[in-house]
C-alpha cells in the first residue's frame, strides 16, 4: 500500500496554524481547528475569500471563525459578500454575526436585498458603552426583588437577556461586565452564605419567560396516557408515497415500493416491525440516545417485532472497543433487548457488489478531485470533469481503488445524483473513500470504505427494517436515501424523521461532551454532571424514570424545544420516592450534648425506612440509639431565633425526628468567641413538649465513639445558563458550584452494609446513591434530586 506523506502533512498542518494564529485565534482554539480537517478546510476558505491572508484583529478572527463553522450551506454564494462586511466591520459583533447568518439561511440561494440584509443584522447601529450601562440599570432595578433574594445565585444569564432585548447590537461582554459590577454595588462582597446550597425556592420551577428555545414545564403531560406509536403505519402499507423528490430538470420520484418488492419484504419478515438503533461507537450515549432507543426499541415492542442494534462502523479509525461495550451494555440497562446485534461492517462485501452494480448502471464514477475541488465544484453547482468518464472506465478504478493500488486521497467513488438539485444532498455525495487502515471489527481485508449516506439506507433495505427513524437533522438527506434505493431498485423502508431532545443546564454534542471529558472539565464520562446515561445511571437515576421522561415528551417533529430539566427530576422523584428506603444523614454536624442523658445510657428509638410503614411491619423499620452526644445540621441552629425559624436557638425547643423533643440551654464556643463549638440541651422523655421544628440527627453509637463517617457529594446543574451551546464562550458558563464533596459527614448505622447502586432519601435533604468510589473504610454517596419540597413548618 502507497506510504502517506507525513512530512507534508506536518507542513500543511504548520502552515494552518501560523494563518489561524495570524487572525488573532488563541492557540488551543487553533490546534484544535488544525485537528480537524473540515473545520480547517473551511476556515482556510474563509479567511482567502476575506482577504486576510496577512492577519487581522482579534474580534475579526473570532467572527471568521464563526463564519467557518455554522455559516449555512445553502447560502454559500452569499459568503464573499458577508466576509465583506465582517472585514469592514458593518458586522462587528457576534450578535449581528448570528443573525446575519440566519438570515442568509432562510435566503438560501435567492438574490439578496442588501437593504433587508443590513436591517436584519444592525449594519449602522451604534450602541455606546453609555447605552447599554442605561439597559443594564433598568434591567437591574426591574429585576431588584429577585436579585436582593437570590443574591449571587440569581441567573446573570437570564438579565442578560433582558439587556440583548433591549440592545440586540450591544456588545455581549461590556454588557456581562456591566452586570457584574452592578450586582457588586448592590450586593456587596460575596459571602459564604452565597455558596451555599439553595433552600426551598430553588426547588421551585422558575418562571421562564418566551424564547426561541422555550423551556417546558415540569407538569406531567398528557402524551403519557397515549400510545405514542400509533402515528406510524403498518408494514403492509409500505406501498403509499410519502416522499416526492424533485429533480433540476422538473422530473419527480415518487417514492414507494412494487408490489413485488413489498411482497418479498413481506415474506421474509413475516409481516412484522423491524427497526435499528445505529449508533456509531465513537463516545457514550447521552440521554438523547434514550429517546432514539425509546422510539427505535419501542416501536419493535409495541407491535411485536424487533430492534436491531446497528453499530454504524464505517469510519475504520474512530470506532472503539470500549464505546462498543458501552453502548450494549447501557442499551440492555435501558431495559431495551436487541433483536440482533449487527455492524456496518458485517455487510462490506454487499456494499461493495452494489456499489460495482450502481457503476454499471450509470449511476456513480470514480472522481480524482481533492477535498478543496469538491467543495469549490459544489458550492458553484458545476459538475466534476470526471462525471461522464465511461462505465468501464470508473469500474476499473474501483477495483484498482480496492486493490489498494492508488493512493488515499487520490480516488472516490461518487454517487451521479443532480449537481443542480435544491437539495445539498443531492451534489453527488461520496460512496466510497480510501483508508489504509485496518478495521476493528473487519480486520485488513478492506482498504476502502463506504460512507454513512451510501451505506446506512442500503443496510436499512438489506437487514428489511421496516420503520428507518432518525432526528430532524437527517431530513434533507432522505433524497438521496430514497434516490439510492431507486437507482439500486431494492425495497425501500418507510423514513420518519422526529425532533431531537435538547435538554437545559446541559450540552450534548458529542464534540463539546468530548472536550469536556479530555480537558478534564468534568470526572471521566459517567460524571455524574454530565447527561451521559452512564453519568446519569452514576447520579442515581434509573432507567424506568428516564423511559418515562422521554415518554412524556412525546415523539414530535416540533424542533428547538428545550425541555426544562427540571421535568427528568420529576420522573426520578416520583420513582424514587416510592422505592428509595429513608435513613437520616447530617452533612455539617454539630454536637449537641444531653445533659439530662447519663453518658452510659441510651434510648433506642424506631425510624421509618417508608412514610407509610405499618406498625406491624418489623421491616418497615430501623433501630437508632438516642444517646447523650447527637448531631445536628449546623444550619439547624441559629444564636438568634425568628418567628419564621423552626430549628434550634437558644432557650427554643425542636423535635429530633423519630425521637424526643429537645431545648437548648447552653452554647459553647471557641476562644474566639464567634465559632460555635457544641450545644448543650435537655431532652423531654414524656415528649409533652410539642414545638414546631422536627429536625433530622444522628447520635453517637456509644461513648466516644463517633457515628458512621461517610462521604456525600452534592450535584447541582452543570452549567449556569438554560442553553449553554449557543453560548460562544460555552465552557465560561460553568458552574463552579457543580459539584460540592462533603467528607466528613455522619450517617446512621443502616447505611454501613449498603452497595453500590443502594438508593436512599436522606430525610430533608434529598435523594442519593452509593457511588463507585465506596470503600470498605469509608461509604460514598451521590445525590440524586433534591426533594421537590423541603420539609414543612411541622415536619413529616
Amino acid at each position: 500500500m502507497p506510504a502517506k506523506d507525513d512530512s507534508s502533512s506536518s507542513s500543511d498542518k504548520a502552515k494552518c496554524l501560523e494563518l489561524f494564529l495570524k487572525i488573532g485565534l488563541d492557540e488551543r482554539t487553533a490546534k484544535n481547528t488544525v485537528a480537524n480537517n473540515k473545520v480547517t478546510s473551511n476556515l482556510t476558505s474563509v479567511i482567502n475569500e476575506a482577504g486576510v491572508t496577512d492577519g487581522c484583529d482579534r474580534t475579526v478572527g473570532n467572527l471568521l471563525y464563526t463564519v467557518a463553522t455554522k455559516y449555512p450551506a445553502n447560502a454559500l454564494p452569499h459568503r464573499p459578500m458577508l466576509l465583506q462586511y465582517v472585514v469592514s466591520s458593518k458586522v462587528k459583533t457576534s450578535a449581528q454575526l448570528d443573525a446575519a447568518l440566519a438570515f442568509l439561511g432562510a435566503t438560501g440561494l435567492e438574490n439578496l436585498d442588501l437593504n433587508k440584509f443590513e436591517e436584519a443584522c444592525g449594519v449602522g447601529v451604534e450602541v455606546s458603552t453609555e447605552d447599554i450601562e442605561r439597559a443594564v440599570n433598568e434591567v437591574v432595578e426591574q429585576n431588584k426583588a429577585t436579585i436582593l433574594d437570590l443574591r449571587y445565585r440569581v441567573n446573570v444569564g437570564e438579565l442578560l437577556g433582558h439587556v440583548r432585548k433591549r440592545l440586540p447590537w450591544g456588545d455581549a461582554k461590556v454588557a456581562k461586565q456591566l452586570v457584574d459590577e452592578k450586582l457588586r454595588e448592590l450586593l456587596g462582597d460575596r459571602t459564604a452564605a452565597d455558596d451555599e446550597k439553595p433552600k426551598k425556592k430553588k426547588e421551585k420551577p422558575a418562571k421562564v419567560e418566551a424564547k426561541a428555545a422555550p423551556v417546558a414545564t415540569s407538569e406531567k403531560p398528557p402524551e403519557e396516557d397515549l400510545n405514542p406509536y400509533l402515528i406510524f403505519p403498518n408494514p403492509e402499507e409500505n406501498f403509499k408515497v410519502h416522499t416526492e423528490v424533485s429533480f433540476s430538470d422538473g422530473s419527480i420520484l415518487r417514492c414507494c415500493n412494487t408490489k413485488a418488492l413489498l411482497e418479498k419484504h413481506l415474506k421474509a419478515t413475516g409481516g412484522k416491525v423491524l427497526t435499528r438503533f445505529p449508533p456509531e461507537p465513537n463516545g457514550y450515549l447521552h440521554i438523547g440516545h434514550a429517546k432514539a432507543m425509546f422510539i427505535d426499541f419501542g416501536l419493535a415492542k409495541d407491535r411485536a417485532g424487533g430492534c436491531y442494534l446497528r453499530y454504524d462502523d464505517t469510519n475504520p479509525e474512530a470506532e472503539k472497543k470500549e464505546y462498543i461495550d458501552h453502548i450494549e451494555e447501557i442499551v440492555r440497562w435501558m431495559g431495551w433487548e436487541p433483536f440482533k446485534i449487527t455492524y456496518t461492517s458485517d455487510y462490506f462485501q454487499e456494499l461493495y457488489d452494489f456499489a460495482v452494480e450502481l457503476i454499471r448502471r450509470g449511476h456513480a464514477y470514480v472522481d480524482h478531485q481533492t477535498p478543496d475541488e469538491i467543495k469549490e465544484y459544489r458550492e458553484k453547482k458545476l459538475n466534476s470533469p470526471w462525471r461522464d468518464r465511461p462505465i468501464s472506465e470508473s469500474l476499473k478504478l474501483f477495483e484498482d481503488m480496492r486493490r489498494g493500488v492508488i493512493e488515499e486521497g487520490k480516488a472516490t467513488l461518487r454517487m451521479k445524483q443532480d449537481m443542480q438539485s435544491d437539495n445539498y444532498n443531492m451534489y453527488d455525495l461520496i460512496a466510497y473513500r480510501i483508508k489504509f487502515t485496518p478495521h476493528p471489527h473487519a480486520g485488513d481485508k478492506w482498504c476502502i470504505y463506504p460512507s454513512y449516506d451510501y451505506a446506512h439506507c442500503i443496510v436499512d433495505s438489506i437487514e428489511n427494517i421496516t420503520h428507518s427513524l432518525c432526528t430532524l437533522e437527517f431530513e434533507t438527506r432522505r433524497a438521496s436515501y430514497y434516490w439510492l434505493l431507486h437507482a439500486l431498485g431494492i425495497y425501500q423502508p418507510y423514513v420518519w424523521e422526529y425532533s431531537r431532545l435538547n435538554v437545559s443546564n446541559t450540552v450534548m454534542s458529542k464534540r463539546k461532551l468530548n472536550r469536556l471529558v479530555t480537558e478534564k472539565w468534568v470526572d471521566g464520562w459517567d460524571d455524574p454532571r454530565l447527561m451521559t446515561l452512564a453519568g446519569l445511571r452514576r447520579r442515581g437515576m434509573t432507567p424506568t424514570a428516564i423511559n418515562a421522561f422521554v415518554r412524556g415528551i412525546g415523539i414530535t417533529r416540533s424542533d428547538g424545544t428545550l425541555i426544562s430539566v427540571e421535568r427528568l427530576e420529576y420522573h426520578v422523584r416520583e420513582e424514587l420516592n416510592k422505592t428509595a428506603s429513608r435513613a437520616m444523614v447530617v452533612l455539617h454536624p454539630l454536637k449537641v450534648v444531653i445533659t439530662n442523658l447519663e453518658a452510659n445510657s441510651a434510648v433506642e428509638v424506631d425510624a421509618k425506612k417508608w412514610p407509610d410503614a405499618q406498625a406491624d411491619d418489623a421491616s418497615a423499620f430501623y433501630k437508632i440509639p438516642f444517646s447523650n452526644v447527637v448531631y445536628i445540621e449546623r444550619s439547624d441552629f441559629r444564636l438568634q431565633d425568628s418567628k419564621d425559624y423552626y430549628g434550634l436557638a437558644p432557650g427554643k425547643s425542636v423535635i429530633l425526628r423519630y425521637a424526643f423533643p429537645i431545648k437548648c440551654t447552653e452554647v459553647i464556643r471557641a476562644d474566639d468567641n464567634e465559632t460555635i463549638l457544641e450545644i448543650r440541651a435537655e431532652y423531654d422523655p414524656s415528649k409533652k413538649t410539642k414545638p414546631k421544628g422536627v429536625l433530622h440527627w444522628v447520635a453517637q453509637p456509644s461513648p466516644g465513639v463517633d457515628p458512621l463517617k461517610v462521604e456525600v457529594r452534592l450535584f447541582e446543574r452543570l452549567f449556569l445558563s438554560e442553553n449553554p451551546g449557543e453560548l460562544d464562550n460555552w465552557l465560561g458558563d460553568l458552574n463552579p458550584q457543580s459539584k460540592v464533596e462533603i467528607s466528613n459527614a455522619y450517617g446512621v448505622s443502616l447505611l454501613q452494609d449498603a452497595k453500590v447502586g443502594d438508593k436512599f432519601q436522606f430525610e430533608r435533604l434529598g435523594y442519593f446513591v452509593v457511588d463507585q468510589d465506596s470503600t470498605p473504610e469509608k461509604l460514598v454517596f451521590n445525590r440524586t434530586v433534591t426533594l421537590k419540597d423541603s420539609y414543612s413548618k411541622g415536619g413529616k
